[in-house]
């Protein structure tokens, strides 16, 4: 897979495409975090181990971030969704089966296009962020829109557009209660930016249709020698739900 992929505003998608097997059509798209892109270590190796077990991968940064075009200050939830879809379109177009894979909150955008995107068969989660305005007071409260950048990144200024919408969105839970189709969720016991509580609670009332997988001692970005137990989570999970599909 090789063509141009844009959003609906004309901006550049970056992606890298990963082959598995001719005979299977099921295509994973990963989606990053909040300030990340495509060659986060989770991503990247989540694409790398999934594409050896013969399911294609397409890894992305969303318009704004990495070498995508756009710009980060006009990044937010709702125009990801968006930026999701486009891409959910392109594959479709090729013939591919989407599946979505997202952390952070790439998850919760995943989560939310889940919710009106029929398109995607199964999805995973990977320490999601379940309610934003939350999130976004605990992490960048203290900072000024337009003045202060996330994270002291200089590429990653705050803006107000992304505060309204984080904060109006408030929490994810009320809008995906509709979502039917298979759904992994993955969350480390330590994370101690999202807490495990905010998976849990996705899982309530759902136990047919969605799964949680809690990793004993991984942080937010599953780093270290815990890496490898979401990567097998998600491949094992998968392995599950395409045999019996």
């Amino acid at each position: 897979m090789n063509q141009e992929i844009v959003n609906s505003l004309g901006e550049v998608i970056d992606y890298a495409f990963h082959e598995g097997s001719d005979r299977n059509y099921h295509l994973l798209i990963v989606g990053h975090s909040v300030t990340g892109d495509m060659d986060d270590s989770l991503v990247l190796n989540l694409a790398q181990k999934v594409s050896e077990q013969g399911i294609s991968v397409l890894r992305f940064s969303f318009p704004g971030n990495g070498n995508s075009g756009g710009r980060f200050d006009q990044c937010t939830i709702t125009k990801e969704i968006e930026d999701l879809r486009c891409i959910v379109t392109a594959v479709k177009e090729r013939g591919w089966r989407p599946i979505y894979a997202g952390h952070s909150m790439g998850a919760s955008v995943g989560a939310l296009t889940a919710a009106v995107d029929s398109r995607i068969e199964l999805l995973i989660s990977l320490a999601g962020i379940t309610n934003t305005k939350n999130f976004f007071e605990s992490e960048f409260a203290m900072l000024i829109p337009g003045k202060d950048n996330i994270w002291n990144e200089e590429t990653c200024p705050l803006s107000q557009e992304f505060v309204d919408d984080i904060t109006q969105i408030n929490s994810i839970v009320p809008r995906v209660s509709g979502v039917e189709i298979p759904w992994l969720i993955i969350h480390g016991t330590m994370d101690d930016v999202i807490s495990t509580k905010e998976s849990q609670s996705l899982v309530t009332n759902f136990e047919k249709t969605r799964e949680l997988v809690e990793i004993e001692g991984a942080d937010h970005l599953f780093s270290g020698d815990v890496l490898h137990l979401a990567t097998e989570s998600v491949i094992d999970w998968l392995g599950r739900k395409l045999q019996s599909n």
